[in-house]
């Protein structure tokens, strides 16, 4: 795992000067701290920052060349079947000289060109210059586990980084806020992989890659990788059962290649606990495992994790999150770049340090409620679907008006709550599940907007790319569209945006066998039913895990990895949260209503209604504007001279 960062001139090839690689790289430090090293040529400059995983000699060492010095890497990320491809290689005649699988990109670069993708299992992101066809190749995995941003500045050259920080490092990059990125982030929690908080950066979307050639503008990223949920698996129960466990036993596998100590995160929900299984039937010794709790009853999940450690003789550690780790906030909004609110981010730090004081190499479970079903949402989305097959075009209106003037009691029983199912049943499919996903709604969000912000915003609405994932997903039913926008949009978005910034943070490798995509691919053929059955999702896992793990862990409602934000809220952080309304950053962008923000605050206070998410998506948006455009870095008597600045910078 490692940080990238480089220069490439399309037009001509320009000199690159070192010391602005050196820069861009020098900020990425926390994810390589094991060493650095830049490589220039004419009209291409390459940065890496390394953290050593695999052949820990200087022979591997970053960027990386052939040996005939014409193509140059620059790689994050792992490929974990290296030693299978690097074979296949070898008898296609090529000699490797290192035992990383750094070489073997090169390698494959030269024997197969942008077809070398198809072969690697893994998560990486990796920029190689080949000097015979001058050219630059950026490459990401398949589901968006590493990150790359890249920007083309005003003198035409193309630059790229792990991380926003990266860029902002160069010189020439403007640094201006994006009002429809505030759009999206305030609507989801965090800024998704087609949008950016920086006007004029990209990120490119998982599964693409980039071929840029000199002398030629710079093209829209090609896809090289895409889910299918059409084709459907006929087999019986029992033979898809056996696929599972030899899927999961294999991508568990082969995320245990590794020259440092490895461990795993231990939630003590099923999927982590599934990792352990399989990770402790295939080690010799015993697995460090870790897990984090909290200082609320209803959310702290260690006795699982406990349980689950006991039962597979784990090295097992824990630690307790409380509110005054409330103090980790202006570390989050550096480690992020851009605005990110799921809270439990917190805790995925805490638990990445704990992991780092064993280990440098991490297993964790995500990844299984995406390509599996397992979240609430599927669940309830699916009886939506169901209802609103059942009602006519003019009662599903009914049903979406009734929804409108329907009062939302949050503090009512949960039959009462009827006011989002019945507006759910008013919308199309994706418009409904771009709801369920949400997390401030649109009537909260244009309650918040100033009106010059709502008009910049120019009609974008951040649900629409869930309704348009809905009508071109590879899928037959409507939890399969659910699932592809998923693992689309909010997989690479939030989640695992948010295990990559927390765990590079404090310079852990975190890996996810249950994204292998393999496993995902399996997935996505079984019918949708061996998915969601009865209320269950990931039903035909927790078949296969039967006997593997204990029926509390397997059939316990899942609790999810979510701080308690809102008890902290009306707790020992409610002067935070009246204060919000007066953060210097919000209020110096004119974006909002400092009055609506108020209002949000009070009722929160007073247990009128839940807005918790709401108020820590607009502390990390005032952390975030101080980090990236300096604002509310400063205090002046006058306001006036403070507001020009903001709206100059909003520009």
């Amino acid at each position: 795992m490692c940080g990238i960062a480089g220069i490439f001139h399309p037009d001509v090839p320009k000199p690159v000067d070192p010391a602005r690689v050196e820069a861009m790289i020098s900020v990425l430090e926390h994810r390589g701290p094991d060493g650095g090293g830049v490589w220039t040529a004419p009209g291409i400059g390459l940065g890496h920052r390394r953290l050593s995983i695999i052949d820990l000699s200087e022979a591997a060492a970053q960027p990386m060349l052939t040996a005939d010095r014409r193509v140059a890497v620059s790689y994050n990320g792992e490929i974990y079947n290296f030693r299978e491809v690097r074979a296949e290689l070898e008898g296609q005649g090529h000699v490797f000289a290192t035992q990383s699988d750094t070489e073997v990109i090169l390698a494959a670069w030269r024997q197969w060109g942008p077809q070398c993708l198809d072969s690697f299992n893994g998560m990486f992101a990796f920029a190689l210059y080949d000097a015979d066809s001058d050219s630059l190749f950026l490459a990401r995995d398949r589901l968006g586990v590493k990150p790359l941003h890249y920007s083309v500045l005003a003198d035409g050259a193309l630059i790229f980084a792990s991380e926003l920080k990266g860029l902002l490092a160069h010189p020439g990059m403007r640094r201006s806020p994006s009002l429809t990125a505030v759009e999206d982030y305030l609507a989801f929690g965090y800024v998704p992989d087609d949008a950016s908080i920086v006007e004029g950066v990209s990120k490119l979307p998982a599964g693409h890659y980039l071929l840029v050639r000199r002398g030629r503008t710079v093209p829209r990223p090609a896809q090289w990788w895409d889910i299918d949920f059409t084709p459907g698996d006929s087999r019986g129960a029992k033979a898809l059962e056996a696929e599972m466990v030899e899927r999961l036993r294999e991508a568990v596998r082969s995320r245990m290649v590794a020259d440092v100590p490895l461990g795993a995160f231990l939630s003590g929900g099923v999927d982590s606990s599934a990792v352990v299984a399989f990770m402790a039937e295939m080690s010799r010794n015993a697995v460090e495992t870790c897990s984090i709790g909290f200082d609320a009853v209803d959310h702290d999940e260690t006795r699982y994790a406990a349980m689950v450690a006991e039962g597979f003789a784990t090295h097992h550690r824990s630690r307790i999150v409380m509110a005054a780790d409330f103090a980790l906030l202006d570390t989050l909004a550096g480690a992020f770049d851009e605005p990110f609110a799921d809270a439990s981010a917190l805790a995925t730090y805490r638990v990445c340090e704990l992991a780092r004081e064993k280990v440098k190499v991490s297993l964790s479970g995500d990844g299984a409620d995406e390509a599996m079903a397992g979240y609430r949402r599927y669940r309830m989305f699916a009886a939506e679907e169901r209802a609103r097959r059942f009602l006519p075009g003019p009662l599903s209106s009914v049903a979406g008006a009734l929804g409108q003037v329907y009062p939302k009691l949050d503090w009512a029983p949960q039959y009462l709550r009827a006011k989002t199912t019945l507006q759910a049943l008013g919308r199309s499919s994706g418009e409904a599940y771009a709801a369920a996903v949400g997390v401030t709604p649109p009537a909260h969000r244009a309650a918040l907007y100033s009106a010059s912000f709502a008009r910049g915003l120019q009609g974008h609405r951040a649900e629409d790319r869930y309704v348009r994932a809905f009508e071109g997903a590879p899928a037959r039913d409507s939890l399969s569209r659910a699932q592809y926008a998923d693992l689309k949009i909010w997989l690479p978005g939030d989640i695992l945006t948010k295990v990559d910034r927390t765990s590079m943070a404090v310079g852990l490798e975190a890996r996810e066998p249950l994204l292998d995509h393999r496993f995902v691919e399996f997935a996505a053929r079984l019918p949708a039913r061996m998915r969601l059955r009865g209320g269950s999702g990931k039903w035909l896992m927790k078949r296969a895990l039967q006997g593997r793990l204990p029926d509390e862990i397997l059939h316990r409602r899942k609790m999810g990895f979510v701080t308690p934000v809102a008890a902290w809220f009306r707790g020992p952080l409610a002067a935070e949260a009246a204060a919000i309304a007066r953060g210097s950053a919000l209020g110096e962008t004119g974006w909002f209503d400092p009055a609506a923000i108020t209002r949000f605050a009070e009722d929160h206070r007073r247990g009128r209604a839940d807005h918790g998410r709401l108020l820590w998506q607009l502390l990390m948006l005032e952390k975030s504007l101080q980090n990236l455009f300096g604002l509310g870095s400063f205090s002046l008597p006058d306001t006036e001279p403070r507001q020009n600045k903001a709206r100059r910078a909003a520009r």
